[in-house]
């Protein structure tokens, strides 16, 4: 598979790229710094220099084209303001969606955040990041020329991952390491049969490809 990842310079995101690239796919990140390209290349994955927060939709679905599937895990990251929630947690993560569409690119997952909730109230940033991502989920669930699954993680460590986890439409809160989240995201890329669902995701018992298959189809 051809695999494209937004924010692919982001934590989770390089995690994913090497296990990706690890098990033979083919696979590019969407970075917005030039000097970020050989990290990528190192883990065997191709750069794309481009900056969702001024890119057009041409522009994205161009960098789209012949993909199999598309992750968006870009995310204005901890130090930002509320102004960068919106254009990059949300407006980037709609600009990505509409040129999968455009491209073609059924297959399409989001990393969210559980809580994520476009009705969630309050003007603290972290108020702000939760409604952004929840506006940015409901659009992506609302187009029908995606296969799109929203993976909600609980709160991220860097913890090494133990490969065991809780995956469910509701898990309630609890700690999750980066690793187990892209290795999640590695087994949802390649079940379509995941498609149409939103999902959390904590620390559990379940091995990853278990907890994918047990909610396949669900």
């Amino acid at each position: 598979m051809r695999i494209v990842i937004a924010g692919g310079h982001g934590q989770i995101a390089l995690r994913l790229e090497r296990l990706l690239a690890a098990r033979g796919d083919e696979v590019a990140g969407i970075i917005r710094k030039p000097e970020q390209a050989d990290e990528l290349r190192q883990l065997g994955a191709e750069p794309i220099v481009l900056d969702l927060e001024s890119a057009s939709v041409e522009e994205v679905a161009e960098r789209l084209a012949g993909a199999d599937a598309a992750v968006f895990a870009a995310g204005a990251g901890p130090g930002s303001g509320a102004e960068r929630k919106e254009t990059v947690d949300k407006a980037a993560a709609i600009l990505f969606a509409d040129a999968a569409v455009r491209a073609g690119v059924r297959r399409f997952v989001v990393v969210s955040s559980m809580g994520a909730d476009p009705a969630h109230e309050g003007d603290e940033v972290f108020d702000v990041y939760l409604r952004a991502k929840g506006e940015a989920d409901a659009y992506v669930r609302g187009l029908d020329a995606l296969d799109w699954t929203i993976l909600r993680p609980g709160r991220l460590t860097d913890d090494a991952g133990t490969g065991l986890v809780r995956l469910e439409a509701h898990t309630g809160r609890g700690p999750i390491p980066r690793d187990d989240v892209a290795a999640v995201l590695a087994e949802l890329v390649d079940t379509p049969a995941t498609a149409g669902l939103t999902l959390e995701l904590i620390s559990g018992p379940a091995p990853v490809s278990v907890a994918v298959k047990s909610v396949a189809g669900n």
